[in-house]
């Protein structure tokens, strides 16, 4: 064991996991063990840091004993250690299932030898990163705020903290599998309830880690009171308008049949939508008429599942053992189910989403915003299904601008469930039943990859390498009968969520910003660059000139070519808008859109979405031409690599030249390094709000034409009765007639969002590097505390981690 040589080593090195402040006395490790009461009573004076201190050297005592004989390792035992390369790349192995518990008798293994030689890399990156929390957490108590630079110094501790969440959203129709892919992927066979015929997932499910606590929990947001009354009142006036008509709309009014049904039983019909806000439908869930969150804790996966089922799914089959049943599911808007200790979400979110989105205008709009957030996106469909079904390519079809420019969408995978079920199997062997299976799964993928060629617009935002298939059967992953576990590629969908953990990265960021923060400290307290200050600064300062320029050149030449498209797209628009107005308004199946479906269309903003099938959408169409006339530009300019384009691609190339200034200034080594980090923290924060402003930047196009054409909507929505067809298509030409500058109105929209994304970027770029540069530079006299032990620990910890040869990981240090 490596021996401390005084106090505050001792105590951040061990103590300071057990969260207590110490003094600046400096005593033998020997020492430490040997103090008494009244010692400690003149150390640490606070009752309450002083009785939490007496306890856990009375732990670390009694630790010390029971290790003695791992302590005393031999010289020969220490040197056969492996280092930190050796220990991390012994991982656990990664396709292993955990549906039962881990065998205990790991438990027997020595403690110090566990630590060092068996322990898979994310335990061993928890302990480094929660040491260096707690070192940050010691420093930032110690720091006080009567000065600029002391001030400064807490406000990037406390940013050091982050949580960046991937979000991989799930799509299929009903009955595809998703429940039963989510459940083996992460192992727990029995969270999303699945197998049911007549039952279906009706509300999105987020699932992630639980990282507060040991239980199953879920978290079920409702929709406000006001919003279901919007939702029963339209629906009542679309039954009303609808009842006497031959008209396509079986499934629209099954919908609502079913949704209200499930909450109310037979008791809706006949009713007006004010009766059915009555409170004492609503006696079993008061979070409901209260907008409060209900949350569900609870011991087991099967447990919480059981719990959960009447908030997120629907049962056609209202039959023996349903009467009388309520289910919430109508009034929710989303569920967060979290479970504890769970290596795949731990910075990782499953959202298994509808494919259209929602009617309920709440909920679509939360939709949509998951949807453009999602890194990945899974389409589930059945193997033997996979390329003839429709549903499966029109979701990805009708997400496509969303998950596309509109959105931050990465990787698309095809995932074929089932792929265990073969015709004509029962009298084959085991290897010639494998074998089959194996044939026919490389069949399906070349034809889906065959199929996805054909999409025409997912083409325009995705390329072939962005497109992958999985093969996969929950069913075999579980049993093994014919298929290993690799075989059955659940493994693959596994190992490609532990790469979106990236717990590596989180690790390797927070300790790299500690790093730079105590540099900064310990170089202030120096005060042995202070001739060099004016030299250092201007030439940082030259530097940074020089880079900004570079920077706005880049987006200014981005903007010019996108402005040159929009110029395009709005001649085309106003040339070719009449016939698109005319095709949607009268072509088509018995008159068009609009001869059955008037007030569906009109009352929802211009937008039907129907359960199954493409969804009608006016703005879009209006906006086509607009839209199609930057796709390729925007993708060049914002694509979802987040290291490249016009912006994120000049943000990256950015730099201040800061090794080279080291070099040159020794002196100031210190705060050039806190100057480095500082940049990096930077061009990652910046690239991420780029690639969230991109998207309001790419909706904007649609988002004006939809603001410009609701006046025309609600004077439509006004016609009842005889004629009211015919109406509603005149007031919607005349309203387009009489707007058609909305097209120059939408790219003027789009260009000043761009303008303001370019000028925060250069503003927010400039300020943070000409404060950072000021206060490490520039700031007067301040008071602060002796960080050398802490910024030695927490440089050792760096170089283990970023792979500086010879280091290994100390977790006593």
């Amino acid at each position: 064991m490596h021996m401390c040589s005084n106090f505050k080593m001792i105590c951040t090195s061990a103590l300071l996991r057990f969260k207590f402040l110490i003094t600046d006395e400096e005593i033998t490790q020997e020492s430490l063990y040997e103090l008494n009461d009244e010692l400690i009573d003149k150390l640490i004076p606070k009752v309450g840091p002083r009785l939490t201190f007496k306890q856990k050297l009375k732990q670390l005592k009694e630790e010390q004993n029971i290790n003695q004989e791992t302590v005393n390792l031999s010289v020969q035992e220490q040197k056969e250690a492996p280092d930190i390369d050796q220990v991390l790349a012994s991982t656990s192995d990664k396709g292993k299932r955990r549906f039962e518990h881990p065998d205990e008798s790991s438990k027997l293994q020595p403690p110090a030898k566990r630590q060092r030689s068996s322990q898979p890399r994310p335990y061993l990156e928890a302990i480094v990163l929660s040491d260096v929390k707690n070192i940050m957490k010691f420093v930032h108590a110690r720091l006080h705020e009567k000065d600029k630079l002391s001030a400064f110094l807490k406000k990037k501790i406390r940013d050091l903290e982050t949580d960046k969440r991937e979000l991989v959203g799930v799509f299929g129709k009903t009955g595809a599998g998703k429940s039963s892919l989510i459940n083996a992927i992460i192992e727990e066979k029995n969270l999303l309830p699945s197998g049911s015929v007549s039952a279906c997932t009706s509300v999105m499910i987020k699932v992630e880690a639980n990282m507060q606590g040991s239980k199953y929990e879920a978290d079920i947001e409702f929709i406000t009171p006001e919003e279901w009354k919007d939702e029963l009142w339209s629906s009542h006036q679309f039954i009303g308008d609808n009842e006497d008509c031959e008209m396509d709309v079986d499934n629209d009014y099954h919908d609502i049949s079913e949704k209200f049904s499930a909450l109310y039983g037979e008791e809706w019909k006949g009713k007006s939508f004010e009766d059915l806000m009555d409170g004492k439908y609503f006696r079993e869930i008061p979070e409901f008429p209260q907008s409060r969150r209900k949350i569900l804790s609870c011991e087991s996966a099967e447990e919480l599942s059981a719990e959960c089922v009447k908030y997120t799914r629907s049962d056609s089959k209202q039959g023996e053992g349903n009467e009388g049943k309520k289910w919430f599911w109508p009034l929710v808007k989303c569920v967060t189910v979290r479970l504890p200790n769970n290596p795949f979400l731990q910075h990782v979110t499953l959202v298994d989403l509808p494919g259209n989105g929602d009617r309920n205008k709440c909920r679509d709009q939360m939709w949509k915003g998951i949807v453009g957030d999602c890194s990945t996106v899974w389409i589930v469909t059945e193997i033997n299904r996979a390329t003839s079904e429709k549903e499966a390519w029109e979701i990805l079809d009708s997400v496509s601008s969303l998950i596309g420019n509109g959105g931050e969408c990465q990787q698309i995978h095809f995932i074929c469930t089932k792929s265990d079920l073969l015709d004509d199997s029962d009298d084959l062997s085991s290897a010639d039943f494998h074998d089959l299976l194996t044939e026919r799964n490389v069949q399906a993928k070349d034809a889906i990859k065959i199929e996805f060629n054909k999409q025409s617009k997912i083409k325009k935002h995705f390329t072939d390498d962005t497109f992958k298939v999985f093969t996969v059967s929950s069913k075999e992953f579980l049993k093994e009968n014919y298929l290993s576990p690799e075989d059955t590629e659940i493994t693959k969908l596994q190992r490609f969520l532990q790469d979106l953990n990236d717990c590596h990265s989180e690790t390797v960021n927070y300790v790299k910003g500690a790093h730079g923060i105590l540099s900064l400290i310990q170089g202030a307290n120096s005060r042995g660059v202070n001739s060099k200050k004016g030299e250092v600064c201007e030439e940082l300062e030259i530097n940074m000139s020089l880079q900004l320029d570079n920077v706005r050149k880049e987006m200014e030449d981005a903007y010019t070519a996108l402005k040159k498209c929009l110029d395009d797209g709005v001649e085309k628009s106003k040339r070719s808008y009449g016939e698109k107005l005319k095709n949607f308004l009268y072509d088509g199946k018995n008159g068009g859109a609009f001869y059955n479906l008037p007030k569906c269309v009109v009352e929802n903003g211009g937008i039907y979405k129907p359960k199954k099938g493409k969804p009608i959408n006016l703005n879009m169409k209006l906006a086509s031409c607009l839209i199609d006339s930057i796709g390729a530009e925007f993708r060049k300019t914002f694509p979802n690599e987040v290291t490249c384009g016009a912006f994120n691609g000049v943000i990256k190339t950015f730099s201040l030249d800061i090794d080279s200034l080291i070099e040159k200034y020794k002196n100031a080594e210190l705060q050039l390094r806190f100057l480095k980090t500082e940049e990096e923290n930077i061009k990652a924060r910046l690239s991420r709000i780029i690639q969230k402003q991109k998207k309001n930047v790419y909706s904007s196009l649609t988002e004006t034409i939809e603001n410009i054409m609701e006046e025309g909507y609600k004077k439509a929505l006004a016609f009842t009765g005889e004629g009211m067809l015919y109406n509603m298509r005149e007031t919607i030409e005349n309203h387009v007639h009489s707007k058609k500058d909305m097209f120059e109105q939408a790219k003027n929209t789009m260009l000043e969002k761009l303008h303001d994304l370019m000028v925060y970027v250069l503003e927010t770029l400039e300020k943070t590097m000409k404060e950072s540069i000021g206060l490490s530079f520039k700031a007067g006299e301040c008071l602060l505390p002796d960080v050398s032990t802490e910024l030695e620990m927490v440089k050792k910890y760096y170089d283990q981690l970023v792979g500086t040869p010879d280091d290994e990981i100390s977790l006593t240090l």
